[in-house]
């Protein structure tokens, strides 16, 4: 039995069938992570969507910002230019994908492996029992007919930037969710920074990538991540491995052997997002990037 991580998909289901090709996948004896992120930009959303979810327990997959926006997108809370995602908003099976998307996780650790999987990373200020607790508290909110639409129309916001144990209500969701989903550089203090986005270096200067931190409390964690293109798979920081080697920008997709020895296993993308823009939300309040 193998099991393997693999970056963001992002619509691009003819690279991911060549990568499982490539890694020799059994549905009936291996394992995925996904990294989160299977939708938009790729032409291929519907058809992504409806495999991971028919995986079974074949799949684990965390929750990416792109997913997110897709469920915000479905129930009218924000509005996208150029998204790719319209096939799956017209899909006739479209409610029994969101509801699967919507009991996704944000956060999956592995004991026994020893990996942990998000989709973009995780604060300085939380150990992995902080960080599975806040994961809880918003998966509840997301299952919740109730509490789901309270949030989502409140989702989408750069703000609070830092971690305060007493942040409540939609603050404190918003918070989780822009770590778990959106977040690359932060301050040595901890504060969250959602403006830079390039390869490490081009930052200004007092900002660090959430994983140079260097007291950060998840240290002792083996942790694998998407959403970070730029990273082009590295991140110089042992035990923390970037997944999202940039498909949709003429790169490749990428999946990464857990049950072993870590080795990275990747397939070129045939496929490259035409507008560096698209699917980003009109609204300019965190949206999609």
């Amino acid at each position: 039995m193998a099991v393997y991580a693999i970056g963001d998909i992002q619509g691009c289901y003819d690279a991911l069938r060549m990568l499982l090709d490539k890694i020799s996948f059994s549905p009936s004896e291996d394992t995925l992570w996904f990294a989160g992120d299977l939708v938009n930009r790729g032409d291929k959303s519907l058809e992504t969507l409806r495999f991971v979810k028919g995986l079974g327990p074949a799949a684990v997959c965390v929750l990416g910002n792109h997913d997110l926006s897709l469920l915000a997108l479905a129930e009218g809370y924000t509005k996208a230019s150029n998204h790719t995602m319209q096939d799956v908003l017209t899909a006739p099976d479209r409610e029994e994908l969101f509801f699967w998307l919507r009991r996704l996780p944000l956060l999956h650790h592995d004991e026994a492996l020893g990996f942990t999987l998000v989709h973009a990373g995780l604060p300085p200020q939380w150990d992995l029992d902080t960080a599975g607790q806040c994961a809880r508290e918003v998966e509840c909110v997301l299952r919740d007919d109730t509490a789901y639409h309270r949030f989502m129309a409140g989702m989408f916001g750069n703000r609070p930037k830092k971690w305060d144990p007493a942040l409540a209500g939609v603050d404190r969701y918003r918070f989780i969710i822009n770590s778990f989903t959106r977040m690359r550089y932060c301050t040595l203090e901890g504060k969250l920074n959602f403006s830079d986005k390039g390869p490490v270096g081009t930052q200004r200067n007092k900002y660090v990538p959430w994983f140079a931190v260097p007291w950060r409390r998840s240290r002792n964690l083996r942790i694998v991540f998407g959403h970070w293109s730029a990273l082009n798979g590295r991140t110089g920081e042992s035990g923390v491995y970037a997944l999202d080697t940039g498909c949709l920008w003429g790169g490749r997709l990428s999946a990464l052997r857990l049950d072993a020895t870590p080795k990275l296993c990747e397939v070129e993308c045939d496929q490259t997002c035409p507008d560096p823009g698209a699917g980003k939300a009109e609204t300019g309040k965190g949206g999609l990037t």
